[in-house]
């Protein structure tokens, strides 16, 4: 049997016999069939300081994986990359997480940082193995604000990325780098886009994935709030909503100078990713204690007990208001009206 309790033994103790001694005095003083609850109440106070020592057994062992390679992925976060024509309408941002979820599971134990790109360059996550961490940020990321927008560059990222791949290679030589592009390629800057031919000199893979149609997708007008999501559709100049169209030729020129394929995705496939790197190692880094935890026992019996003290309850509650419902017709001077008369 293994324990890993939610406090400190030391720290449970004393609210755990603080409680404890309030209901066996309580148990004292109560008689007969009144005793039953507070035995009940015994049991659950009982089953809740196990529950907080999360008891547990021993079992097998998890191998887990490391992949020598970090990856750095660029996230279009411009209003575009929501306009609604993945898959079934939905908006392009859902194809994007999807294909991160299966690039993480395609380099296990691979370090990856995130880099979103609109008017400004965000660097969101630094080089990590804490893939959790990777799928908050995306499940938070939302575009920016239509409001503040100004236009901007598919290639504004670049400087950004080559200074997050030269501190990977200083820090970890051996490791293998690899650059996952995901965007619409759509330009709304007014001057070229910046190349990323730099950047292919320190990479060792990749891919530039894809999203959205030549038909175009609506977008919907972006205020910030990752609750609300969109609100109206932003208009285009004539009132009707504004359309964007993926830029698959400017998609295929960031790919030429990234050194990496292309790919534009739709919702009924997966993507195609490459290989890892052969200067990559995909390797057991060891094995860690599986422990097979008790606690989903103790909280059914809890919830047996509490209920069953509720049961108790509820059938002593008419009894309960006999004793202070006032008797019928009392009056507040104590007189009783009786057929008759008055005494």
């Amino acid at each position: 049997m293994i324990f890993q309790p939610v406090l400190h033994p030391l720290l449970l103790a004393p609210l755990l016999l603080g409680a404890g001694f309030l209901a066996v005095r309580a148990l004292w003083r109560a008689r007969g069939v009144r005793r039953a609850p507070w035995i009940l109440r015994l049991c659950a106070l009982l089953a809740v300081g196990l529950l907080a020592l999360r008891p547990g057994i021993a079992g097998g062992e998890t191998e887990t994986l490391t992949t020598d390679t970090d990856i750095v992925l660029l996230i279009d976060s411009t209003a575009s990359i929501v306009a609604e024509d993945w898959g079934d309408g939905e908006p392009r941002l859902t194809g994007v997480r999807e294909d991160v979820a299966a690039i993480i599971r395609e380099y296990p134990g691979a370090r990856f940082a995130l880099i979103t790109f609109d008017a400004a360059v965000e660097l969101r996550l630094p080089l990590t193995t804490d893939t959790a961490a990777l799928a908050s940020a995306l499940d938070v990321l939302t575009p920016e604000v239509t409001a503040r927008s100004k236009g901007s560059s598919i290639g504004i990222a670049h400087r950004v990325l080559v200074d997050e791949l030269e501190k990977a290679a200083k820090s970890a030589p051996d490791r293998s780098r690899m650059v996952f592009y995901l965007g619409d390629g759509e330009q709304t800057a007014q001057t070229p886009p910046e190349s990323f031919r730099e950047a292919a000199g320190l990479l060792d893979g990749g891919a530039v994935l894809g999203y959205g149609t030549t038909e175009g997708g609506r977008m919907r007008v972006q205020t910030g709030d990752v609750a609300t999501g969109g609100g109206e559709f932003i208009p285009d100049g004539s009132g009707q909503p504004a359309l964007s169209k993926v830029d698959q030729a400017a998609l295929e020129t960031i790919a030429s100078d990234l050194g990496v394929g292309f790919q534009l995705r739709t919702a009924d496939t997966e993507p195609d990713l490459p290989e890892a790197p052969t200067s990559t190692t995909t390797r057991s880094d060891g094995t860690t204690g599986d422990v097979t935890e008790l606690g989903w026992i103790l909280a059914l019996l809890l919830v047996a007990l509490l209920a069953a003290d509720l049961l108790l309850v509820s059938a002593g509650a008419p009894a309960v208001l006999r004793l202070v419902r006032p008797a019928a017709g009392a009056r507040p001077g104590g007189d009783v009206e009786r057929e008759g008369g008055v005494r």
